[in-house]
């Protein structure tokens, strides 16, 4: 009898030992009460808690968890409806007071989430909450964080998911943009043809200028070469004047065969006539300029014997008398 006792004993004593034994995972927090008190929290790892007199009271996770929050309908400050939905990141930093401060936490987090985004998304137009989506999740962060700050939580992120406006808005939308698009791209246009214009203009007064410089450069030219013509002619002039002076007939023959030829040129060229008779021998026009160089002579006070050629002899001139 004294041998199965002992055994029955050291039985007993094993499953105590075991049964007071809390092996707690990585990632959680045991909650140890004594009679139902809570008296401290269990840490990952081996723990030693007498059975019966110890319990376990709520197992606890102490990783950052993600709750979604469902989709539902909220009214803007302008009266338009919009469906909406999201995502919130909490830790718990506390596990006695996530386990004891508030009755089912998750719950209390959803409806906390909730009732603070028609709050926000409430107060704001439309066209906020399209664009404004980092303003309201910082919002919402700033008031669930201080209201979950008892319970030992710490919310580490809140995030809109999605924000569907009604049909009929966001065909409205749609439109709106094209109008808003098809502005642009006229005024786009509008500045291209401008510019275009702008530089058109710029190379036609360029190209005026270009030609007015070249104008006077070419009138500047003309009257250089016209003003060395001049003094050519005003030279060959005096030339021609020296040799008068000094007994030349032979430069006014050449002043007079110059200007005859010019008005033949001229009857040549006429554009009132198409045909011209006009017989022009080399001898008469030889002999009109040896009368000419004899009216030179005169006017220059010259013997008319000493420009006058000499006397034809005839075939008996030579012989004797």
């Amino acid at each position: 009898m004294g041998i199965p006792l002992l055994m029955l004993v050291l039985l007993v004593t094993i499953i105590y030992l075991f049964a007071s034994i809390k092996i707690v995972r990585q990632g959680y927090q045991y909650t140890i009460e004594y009679f139902g008190r809570f008296t401290s929290t269990a840490q990952p790892g081996f723990n030693f808690f007498p059975a019966f007199l110890y319990r376990v009271g709520r197992k606890v996770n102490m990783m950052v968890q993600v709750l979604d929050i469902p989709g539902q309908e909220i009214i803007t400050k302008d009266n338009a409806m919009i469906s909406t939905d999201g995502v919130v990141f909490f830790q718990v930093l506390d596990a006695a007071k996530a386990a004891y401060e508030v009755n089912d936490l998750y719950n209390a987090i959803l409806n906390l989430v909730t009732t603070n985004l028609r709050t926000v998304m409430g107060s704001m137009d439309l066209d906020e909450t399209l664009s404004k989506r980092d303003e309201i999740n910082g919002r919402l962060l700033t008031v669930i964080d201080d209201a979950t700050t008892p319970w030992g939580i710490k919310i580490t992120r809140v995030e809109i998911k999605d924000i569907r406006p009604p049909q009929d808005i966001i065909n409205a939308m749609a439109r709106q943009m094209k109008a808003e698009r098809e502005k642009r791209a006229n005024i786009l246009d509008a500045e291209g043809a401008r510019a275009s214009e702008i530089l058109r203009s710029e190379g036609e007064k360029e190209g005026q200028i270009l030609q007015a410089e070249g104008r006077k450069e070419a009138a500047f030219r003309d009257a250089e070469a016209r003003e060395r013509e001049a003094q050519a002619e005003a030279k060959a002039t005096e030339m021609v004047s020296q040799a008068i002076a000094t007994g030349n007939a032979q430069a006014i023959n050449y002043f007079v065969a110059q200007d005859y030829v010019k008005a033949v040129e001229k009857f040549a060229t006429s554009p009132n006539a198409k045909t011209i008779l006009f017989p022009v021998e080399a001898t008469q026009l030889i002999g009109t300029l040896g009368g000419i160089g004899a009216l030179a002579k005169e006017a220059l006070g010259e013997d008319s014997q000493a420009f006058s050629p000499p006397p034809r002899k005839g075939p008996f001139d030579n012989q004797d008398t």
